[in-house]
């Protein structure tokens, strides 16, 4: 019988158990998994303390990326895919489809093959990252040479594939994060600048790096306060994606600088992305040839056995990661 990972009740990482549980037949568009390797994700640590888009349905699964080999497959699901080596892209409810455990049951849509340079643990650092960065800051953003762009959070997987993109697309990479401890490492992950937000003054900095211009787009994971700030170093016509909400604090609109400056703030989730099937086949294509090239390199944090679930969501929520968190399974 497989292990998997369950919560009964809300709260943090400490109410995580792994139990095991009965393998799951794939049902009409699913395959199952025998799983090699697990990202992790701030959307499970916000599903589980019961703040995420949708609430868990206790007791619940979670995990959204996996690695790993496809060992069964529903009906309608061509055979071919029997054997591959893929991993998950989110799309999916983890009501419905939690994957953290030794099997994953997922629809067949969410599956990727990941070229043959990844190991299956980098493999779980591409898609949420990659695809995330690529919807807000290619498809909607029209990142181009000469753009500035602001990345709070820089730190994280998905920050750090924003660095990635924009440095492909010739635009200019600005790191911000809260204290100057990371800045070395993110220099040497492909950021331009570095903002330490905590020790210096934001908007005098980026009025600095851009020369006065401002961010033509800025991509917050955070929310909170702090938009007002960002809101006063962005371009006039500038983009501000909101695609998360680590602060938890209420997020005002910048309603006289957005007047003055004509700004966008823009709500944003992946989902957006992954719901459309063509936009996704595109999107994968653009992350694929990238890392197959080595153009874009994941970066992995640290990794925790499958029995150090509980430690690797705990490493996760206390933020000193530089990139992703990735649990592996013997």
């Amino acid at each position: 019988m497989p292990k998997i990972v369950r919560f009964h009740k809300l709260g943090g990482p400490e109410n995580l158990q792994i139990e095991t549980a009965a393998s799951v037949k794939p049902g009409t568009g699913e395959v199952r998994l025998k799983v090699q390797a697990c990202g992790l994700n701030r959307a499970e640590s916000m599903f589980y303390h019961g703040q995420y888009l949708e609430q868990p349905q206790l007791p619940a699964r979670l995990g959204y990326e996996v690695a790993g080999t496809v060992e069964a497959v529903g009906e309608g699901v061509d055979k071919s895919w029997l054997g591959k080596s893929v991993s998950t892209i989110p799309g999916f409810s983890m009501n419905r489809y939690g994957t953290l455990g030794e099997e994953a049951v997922v629809p067949v849509t969410a599956l990727g093959e990941y070229p043959a340079n990844l190991t299956p643990v980098e493999a779980t650092a591409i898609w949420m990252q990659y695809l995330t960065a690529y919807g807000a800051l290619v498809h909607y953003g029209g990142v181009r040479a000469g753009d500035f762009v602001s990345i709070p959070a820089a730190s994280s997987s998905v920050g750090l594939a924003a660095i990635q993109i924009v440095r492909d697309a010739g635009a200019t990479a600005i790191a911000v994060t809260r204290t100057s401890a990371k800045r070395d490492q993110l220099l040497a992950l492909g950021a331009h600048h570095v903002i330490a937000t905590a020790e210096e003054d934001y908007v005098a900095r980026m009025q600095q790096i851009t020369g006065g211009m401002g961010a033509r787009l800025t991509f917050d994971p955070v929310a909170g306060p702090f938009v007002e700030t960002l809101a006063s170093a962005a371009a006039p016509g500038g983009i501000i994606f909101e695609y998360g909400w680590l602060s938890g604090l209420p997020t005002p609109f910048p309603l006289f600088v957005a007047l003055g400056r004509g700004l966008t703030v823009r709500g944003y989730v992946l989902m957006e992305i992954t719901m459309q099937p063509e936009l996704l086949a595109r999107a994968k294509q653009y992350v694929v040839e990238r890392l197959a090239s080595g153009r874009f390199v994941p970066k992995i944090a640290r990794t925790f056995p499958l029995v150090q679930t509980v430690e690797a969501y705990q490493y996760l929520e206390s933020n000193q990661q530089v990139g992703k968190i990735v649990i592996t399974v013997p």
